[in-house]
Order: C-alpha cells, then sequence, then structure tokens
C-alpha cells in the first residue's frame, strides 16, 4: 500500500489579489518545471494543510496550492461578501494566469471535487486531468443527509452536541439556525456555533477515530471559517444550478479523470460517486472498501498517490 511523498517545503509562497477585499495565500512546491497539479482543499472554508502537499511526487510535479476565500491564510479571514462558487472558479483561472500555465491536472476532495468539477466545465480546455476523492455533488439531499436528518442516526452521540447550540424551536432548519448564530454579532455564540457545526463533521470524518482530525477541526481559527462559509454557501444552494454537476457532465468526457471515494463516506455518501461516475463513465472510479470521507486514511491514501503517479505517466511526465 503506498504512503505519502516524504514532507517538503514550498519554494515560492505568495499572496494574489482578486476581487476586494480578497487576497489569496498561493504556494508552489515540488519541481518548478513539472507537470502542473492544483491542489482544491475542502469545506469550503477548510484550507489547505501541509499534508496535502504529499500527493504528488515532487520530482514531477510542480505542485500548487491555494486557500480558497476567507480561508487558511487568506484574507479576511472567515469573510462571506464574494464568496460564491462562481467567483473562486474566477480566482483559479486568474491563479493560473498570474503563473504562467496553460493547462494542468486538478486534484479535489470533498468540497475540492465539486469546485474541481465546476472549474473543469467551465474551462475544460484548461484541466489536462482531474483527480477526486469524496465527491459531493451539494444537492439538497447531501445537504439535508449530514446537516438535518441521516448521519445523526449513525453517530447520535455526537449529534447531540451539534444540535447543543441550537434552540429547540429552530431545529426543524439546521443550516437556517446556523447562520443566523454564525453571522450574529455576539461573539461568544459565533463561536460555540461555529465549533460545534465544524466537530461534527471532524468527528465523523474518518471510519475510525481520528485524533488529529478533532483537533484539526475544533481549533477555533479553523472552525469559524470552516462553519461560517460552509453554511453561507448551503444557504445559498452553493451558488449552483439545480443538477448542475450531473447536467453538465458530458463537458468531461474528453478529460481524463479518477474518483475516489470511502465506502463508508458518512460526511458525503456514496451514491455521489456513482451518480458522477453513471453520468461521467469515462472517468475511472474506485470505491475503497476500508475508509470514510477523510483524505488521510491509508486506502484514501494509496488509491490518490497512485492515481497521481498514473496521470503523470497518461500525461508523458514520467
Amino acid at each position: 500500500m503506498r504512503g505519502l511523498y516524504p514532507a517538503l517545503e514550498p519554494y515560492r509562497t505568495g499572496s494574489l489579489a482578486v476581487e476586494a477585499p480578497h487576497e489569496l495565500y498561493i504556494e508552489e512546491c515540488g519541481n518548478p518545471d513539472g507537470l502542473p497539479v492544483l491542489f482544491l482543499h475542502g469545506g469550503p472554508g477548510a484550507g489547505c494543510l501541509p499534508y496535502h502537499r504529499r500527493f504528488f511526487d515532487p520530482a514531477v510535479y510542480r505542485i500548487i496550492l491555494f486557500d480558497q476565500r476567507g480561508a487558511g491564510q487568506s484574507t479576511p479571514h472567515a469573510e462571506l461578501g464574494g464568496n460564491t462558487t462562481p467567483a473562486l472558479v474566477s480566482d483559479i483561472e486568474a491563479i493560473r494566469i498570474a503563473l504562467g500555465i496553460d493547462g494542468w491536472v486538478v486534484f479535489g476532495g470533498s468540497w475540492g471535487s465539486t469546485l474541481g468539477l465546476v472549474y473543469a466545465q467551465t474551462h475544460p480546455a484548461r484541466v489536462l486531468g482531474l483527480i477526486l476523492r469524496g465527491i459531493f455533488l451539494c444537492r439538497p439531499e447531501d445537504i439535508h443527509w449530514f446537516y438535518q436528518h441521516g448521519a445523526g442516526r449513525i453517530f447520535p452521540e455526537y449529534w447531540e452536541q451539534y444540535l447543543a447550540p441550537v434552540p429547540e424551536a429552530e431545529r426543524g432548519d439546521m443550516v437556517s439556525a446556523y447562520y443566523r448564530l454564525l453571522t450574529g454579532t455576539d461573539e461568544a455564540l459565533r463561536l460555540a456555533a461555529a465549533r460545534a457545526w465544524s466537530l461534527w463533521e471532524g468527528r465523523t470524518i474518518s471510519l475510525l477515530p481520528c485524533k488529529e482530525s478533532e483537533q484539526t477541526f475544533g481549533d477555533p481559527h479553523f472552525a469559524l471559517a470552516m462553519a461560517r462559509i460552509e453554511c453561507h454557501y448551503f444557504m445559498h444552494e452553493s451558488f449552483l444550478e439545480p443538477d448542475q454537476i450531473l447536467r453538465d457532465a458530458s463537458k468531461l468526457k474528453d478529460i481524463p479523470g479518477v474518483i475516489v471515494h470511502g465506502r463508508y463516506d458518512v460526511v458525503c455518501t456514496v451514491d455521489n460517486a456513482l451518480a458522477l461516475h453513471a453520468a461521467w463513465p469515462q472517468a475511472d472510479l474506485h470505491i475503497i472498501h476500508d475508509a470514510g470521507h477523510a483524505a488521510s486514511e491509508p486506502g484514501i491514501i494509496d488509491a490518490l498517490v497512485s492515481a497521481t503517479r498514473d496521470m503523470a505517466r497518461k500525461l508523458g511526465a514520467a
């Protein structure tokens, strides 16, 4: 079973001003003359972590990571204004142009798979290949399953902690109730709600309990951006048209693709991956039978590292 590549540091970091007031944090790692690959983090709002650099052979790939609007080291932190899916797609194009890249491999998981799909459907000529993990189609039923009714029956003790900040009378629409708390003026309520929202995902993200995930998702700085931005997107149907991703899947037919999804993914259930593959049968589908949603699970790592190796070979870069 393949593991991550060794830890590495960026050879270049910087920021890119996009629509005011947003500035994006960008870093590049690996081979400056290698095959460009863009890493798209999840959430929306999660930001990049150091281990995200390690899915790619640094001798082969020019590895580009950035924190999306309001996330990670991008500023302003947890900002909702101007934070939409079309804006993020425009940001990706701005980064590509700023870095002088004609085409790149796009690699994304969870919300990163959503954004990668929308970007590829908008700019198919710029995408050399797609490697996607933990498919998230952002359909109403996907949001309802995880935030309203479904996943809580699998993790009832964690669900009770997710419910706790919301008055009982408002629990019929948890996303709206959380949005009120996360955008309110009471800082203590905002932070408590952010942590409860974020921990709900952090505690359910992997097949087996993972203390590191719980610590990351429970960090106040991480949780505030994650919760506010996710809830903002879900209040606005993720700024997508109904069934947009499946409707436009034919635009992907000429792009080499790999879909990796954990069988026991509770955050984004496996039917997301099956629906995408049915609409995009040219992609290779890998269901990992001993994994949940997290990119850090051994079976997921093995499949993703294999996919980046095979994609480089397919594109003549290795």
